[in-house]
């Protein structure tokens, strides 16, 4: 965030200062000349005095003690802490990386929360997972606690392939070097070796969307035991589920559901290729109706809010149990659950918002709380909370600029979004790379994608199965093996998007992509916005 205070904040300093001043002046007439009381404190005073002093010590304690840096030793004894690093000026990212560090703390891991002045390069090289919450100050300068970290351990030559990572950026976009210092602090690692885990989260003056993307990918790396709620809840909007159809009947692998929705006014609205739907998922009627009899409480029972006692429970964490409470006290207490994110598979022209999401298991065998809800638990014509969420790291780029689009398994609702949009717009130097598990299942949308082909909307089109016989095992080995077609593409001022597995694909992909232009125009591509991800 920007430290620069506004003129009413340095006034009100000013005044408090000036009110210090005048008691000093005044105090300070007691201990002049013969005014000061000539008689010694009676015992009582002493006492009194003492116990004040007995206070504060021990207020100064509970403060230090609350505060301090330690580590947690939650979890699994041999998972190595992941390190949360905060680098804050006026004190908001100091409170970002300690919500993050509970977030990661509730999902059971260990953590070890650090000011970057008191992270060396020892620490980096003894962690597997480190998260960086870096505000920005000024005209793109670092925090004032950060210059030693920038003084003692940049210059370092350290290597750092073990360490996976992420950034959360802090800054405001009317300044012209926006989140330069937590984009600093990402290119420094990618040049050491670092892994990102996924690319770095900017957030305008604490944007209450960037922040919940941030909370969703921190869910992905803490897994759904979390517990947490959303730190600013979406304002969803109630849309339809108009269709649903399995994309891959017979698949030896977890079923991908294709969905359409519409809002509840008839009327779509606007949004780009790359955009995002939040939805706000809810418990099973059956979970909720045997968690009502369990602890005797009516469905129907009305809240002081107007809902009903089983809505609230089905869009909030289920509690072990009701301790007596009232249904208003009950409701009171529970949890929100938070909401997920889906790449958006459609345009607006085609009539409906299309999602494609894997149905995800958990070790019971039960359905996952988002896609149990989509896939299993909703039927057509029952209400989605959903919110639309710009996605500008992810938008297309112009229409005249060839575009490259890689992914696998679910990935390809954003690729589809992109190429029905320029396809629509007569954009036809498109290259799309698919990967997935075998074709005569899992090749979604496989039709349309080869009759797009066949008209001339996407110049040339390759796909890998994993598990049937082919050249290639997955969609990077493709790419490597045109490493001369992506250099041509990239020369004649191709943008490249990747959208699909964190794990796996798009770290491989990306090396891929540096073996085959290099580490300086690898770069090169990230700066001018000509390689961009959505992976998760």
């Amino acid at each position: 965030m920007n430290p620069n205070r506004s003129p009413r904040a340095l006034l009100g300093n000013l005044a408090v200062g000036l009110g210090l001043l005048l008691i000093a002046l005044l105090l300070l007439r007691l201990h002049l000349g013969e005014r000061w009381w000539p008689a010694a404190p009676l015992a009582s005073q002493w006492w009194m005095a003492l116990a004040a002093l007995v206070v504060y010590a021990a207020a100064c304690f509970a403060l230090w003690w609350c505060t301090r840096q330690r580590d947690d030793d939650n979890g699994d004894s041999n998972e190595p802490p992941i390190l949360v690093a905060w680098s804050s000026q006026t004190g908001f990212a100091q409170q970002l990386a300690q919500r993050t560090a509970a977030h990661l703390r509730a999902a059971g891991h260990k953590t070890r929360l650090r000011a970057i002045d008191q992270v060396d390069a020892a620490l980096l090289s003894s962690s597997r997972q480190a998260l960086f919450v870096a505000a920005t100050t000024g005209e793109g300068d670092p925090p004032d606690h950060a210059l030693a970290f920038l003084s003692r351990v940049m210059p370092t030559p350290l290597q750092l392939p073990q360490l996976q990572y992420a950034v959360l950026a802090l800054g405001d976009k009317t300044y012209e070097h926006y989140c330069a210092f937590g984009h600093q602090l990402d290119e420094w690692l990618r040049t050491h070796g670092a892994q990102p885990l996924f690319d770095t989260v900017e957030v305008d003056n604490a944007d209450a969307d960037a922040l919940r993307h941030w909370q969703q990918l921190l869910g992905q790396l803490g897994g759904e035991a979390s517990h947490a709620s959303d730190w600013s809840a979406p304002a969803y909007q109630p849309w339809l589920l108009r269709q649903r159809e399995v994309l891959n009947p017979g698949s030896i692998g977890g079923k991908v559901f294709h969905l359409q929705l519409q809002p509840t006014t008839g009327t779509l609205p606007a949004w780009q290729a790359g955009d995002i739907a939040e939805i706000g998922p809810r418990q099973s009627a059956d979970a909720v109706m045997q968690w009502l009899q369990a602890n005797r409480f009516d469905a129907a029972t009305v809240l002081a809010d107007g809902r009903t006692l089983a809505d609230a429970l089905a869009r909030s964490y289920l509690p072990d149990g009701a301790d007596n409470h009232d249904a208003n006290t009950l409701a009171a207490s529970l949890k929100p659950l938070p909401h997920r994110e889906y790449s958006i598979a459609s345009m607006p022209g085609e009539g409906s918002l299309q999602l494609v999401l894997r149905r995800q298991l958990r070790p019971d065998g039960t359905p996952g709380l988002a896609s149990g809800w989509l896939c299993d638990y909703t039927q057509i014509g029952d209400s989605i909370d959903l919110r639309l969420r710009s996605n500008s790291n992810f938008h297309p780029p112009a229409n005249d600029t060839p575009l490259i689009l890689i992914g696998n398994g679910t990935g390809i609702a954003g690729l589809r979004a992109h190429l029905r949009a320029r396809i629509d717009a007569g954009a036809h130097r498109n290259w799309l790379l698919f990967g997935e598990r075998n074709a005569a299942h899992d090749f979604h949308f496989g039709a349309e994608l080869q009759r797009w082909q066949r008209e001339g909307g996407i110049e040339r089109l390759d796909t890998v199965f994993s598990r049937d016989d082919g050249q290639f095992h997955y969609v990077q080995d493709a790419l490597a093996a045109h490493s001369d077609v992506l250099r041509q593409w990239l020369d004649d001022g191709a943008t490249l998007l990747v959208c699909g597995s964190l794990q796996g694909m798009a770290p491989a992909v990306d090396k891929v992509i540096i073996d085959a232009i290099g580490a300086d125009a690898h770069q090169a591509l990230r700066i001018a916005g000509r390689y961009r991800r959505d992976v998760y």
